[in-house]
């Protein structure tokens, strides 16, 4: 779908900032004389009447029956595929002061619905920036991740979530509320209500990992699978792994790490790349089953393994012209996980316009889609879909698009 965008550039140098030139210009001709409180309201109403109708759709899943399996493991019916829907770089609640802010999560929104119901997946990966932290001046951010998952929840389909760098950033002030424009009328929500606003319900601190995290969990009992990880990791927060498996038998493992990025560097640390070691040795110690690994930001190995053009047949995708925007450092988890053969693949997205899956030494690294209409660039939005069977182990993927479009089928299981 063709939609005029606010920017263009690569994940580092135009992350939805409103204090570049571009965004700042493109701001003012956007910023509206109405109340705040219009686009807030319309936001929610829209979003909400969406999901009631969608919902409509799938009342055989609403009857979510309370969660009987352990909280890390997924069960696979016998003879059955798992599929798993891959949403990247949504960001949710970007320019929340605007008219145009709103338009964008609606059509977020859309998509999701659209590949939920055609692809109709067993689970939902949320794959980092599920909102623009940067562009929320609320106490609790919450209440936008809250929405962002709405589809999926409304469909009663588990997930899981990583976070991003946009995730938990402090508010960035845009440069012409100091002009002669002045701070436009906030009207901050809280629990999904607007209150008038002398500041009441607003902040600009950010709100922290742990926050979205322990809302996003004690919030949705029953589907959600993600956790904080442990403590000792911090200041990551999404570090985890969880198992798959049909009749007891493990089908495969999934790791989730936190890239970092926003209110910390952008990087996987040693101390998570020593974490999956030994919690890989445990679970899976003859490295036997296969395994997956989830997170945000692409590793510098991705730079190592992205197409020298479009040409490269050993590389399946459509969107090969963006430069990887990787982590700031490698602290030793590329080394780790092509030292295992169980691990099949990695799986980030960040990068707006690359939607590659490329073979790397023994394994393939991917990118997810961009599936968000915040942030920058107008490719079209879509999502990588994960298809794994058993007896015998086989992974393929494809995208799906919003047009309801199919494109980039490949088998990774094998490299």
């Amino acid at each position: 779908m063709k939609t005029k965008y606010r920017y263009a550039g690569n994940a580092h140098n135009s992350p939805s900032s409103p204090t570049s030139i571009s965004h700042t210009a493109n701001m003012r001709r956007r910023l509206t004389a109405l109340p705040i409180l219009l686009s807030l309201l319309s936001r929610f109403i829209l979003i909400v009447h969406s999901q009631d109708f969608q919902s409509n759709l799938h009342q055989s899943r609403l009857q979510i029956p309370l969660r009987t399996e352990p909280e890390d493991s997924l069960h696979v019916p016998p003879g059955s595929p798992f599929k798993i829907a891959l949403f990247a770089d949504l960001h949710f609640g970007e320019d929340a002061w605007t008219d145009w802010g709103p338009r964008q999560d609606i059509n977020l929104v859309k998509v999701m619905s659209t590949v939920l119901d055609q692809e109709l997946p067993d689970f939902v990966v949320y794959l980092g920036d599920v909102i623009t932290a940067n562009n929320i001046p609320i106490k609790n951010a919450s209440l936008y991740w809250d929405q962002a998952i709405s589809p999926t929840r409304a469909r009663g389909i588990p997930w899981a979530s990583v976070f991003g760098n946009h995730d938990d950033m402090p508010f960035e002030w845009p440069m012409e509320w100091f002009s002669t424009s002045g701070v436009p009328p906030l009207l901050c929500p809280q629990n999904n209500v607007s209150y008038p606003a002398e500041g009441e319900y607003c902040s600009f601190r950010g709100t922290t990992r742990l926050e979205l995290m322990k809302n996003e969990v004690e919030h949705n009992t029953r589907l959600s699978y993600s956790t904080t990880g442990p403590k000792d990791l911090w200041p990551s927060v999404s570090n985890y792994v969880l198992k798959l498996a049909s009749s007891n038998d493990p089908v495969a493992y999934m790791y989730f790490l936190d890239s970092g990025g926003g209110s910390y560097p952008e990087v996987v640390s040693y101390a998570q790349a020593q974490w999956f070691n030994r919690t890989s040795q445990e679970v899976n110690p003859d490295a036997r089953v296969p395994e997956l690994i989830f997170w945000h930001i692409p590793s510098q190995e991705y730079k190592h393994a992205a197409p020298k053009s479009v040409l490269d047949k050993n590389c399946v995708g459509s969107m090969f012209t963006e430069k990887v925007a990787a982590q700031e450092a490698e602290m030793g988890i590329m080394k780790l996980l092509e030292g295992r053969s169980s691990v099949m693949a990695v799986f980030v997205g960040h990068n707006h316009g690359l939607d590659w899956c490329c073979p790397h030494k023994n394994l393939w690294l991917c990118y997810a889609r961009h599936t968000g209409y915040g942030g920058y660039g107008n490719w079209g939005r879509g999502a990588r879909i994960l298809e794994i069977s058993h007896q015998p182990f086989s992974l393929k993927s494809w995208i799906r698009m919003e047009d309801g479009s199919l494109h980039s089928e490949v088998v990774l299981s094998s490299s």
